[in-house]
């Protein structure tokens, strides 16, 4: 797994500890997740959106209603959907919302 670079407010470069499910912080677990194909995931995590596209449901703050934000893991991972499934731990994508994420709280 590589380590991943967070951009501080100063704009420097630190480097993070490898990303795991120990101390990922969930940042994709406040992105819009459009559902593609039929994984499983109950109805009560499913919303409609205005164009009739189904999405995880999110709560008022951002957050995956799917997630347990008291262990910061998935309720629903062996049924999540595609989106979720090919989101990789410490990926480019999962890197961009990591450094995202600390932009905003160093706001």
């Amino acid at each position: 797994m590589d380590s991943i670079n967070c951009m501080t407010d100063d704009n420097k470069t630190q480097t993070d500890t490898e990303v795991a499910c120990t101390n990922c912080e969930a940042c994709c677990c406040r992105m819009e997740v459009m559902l593609l194909t039929e994984t499983g995931v109950p109805g009560h995590y499913i919303d409609t959106d205005e164009w009739g596209g189904r999405t995880m449901t999110r709560l008022d703050d951002g957050w995956c209603t799917a997630l347990d934000r008291h262990s910061m893991l998935c309720r629903i991972y062996q049924k999540r959907p595609l989106i979720c499934r090919e989101f990789e731990m410490g990926g480019y994508e999962c890197q961009a919302e990591r450094t995202a994420a600390v932009r905003w709280a160093n706001s």
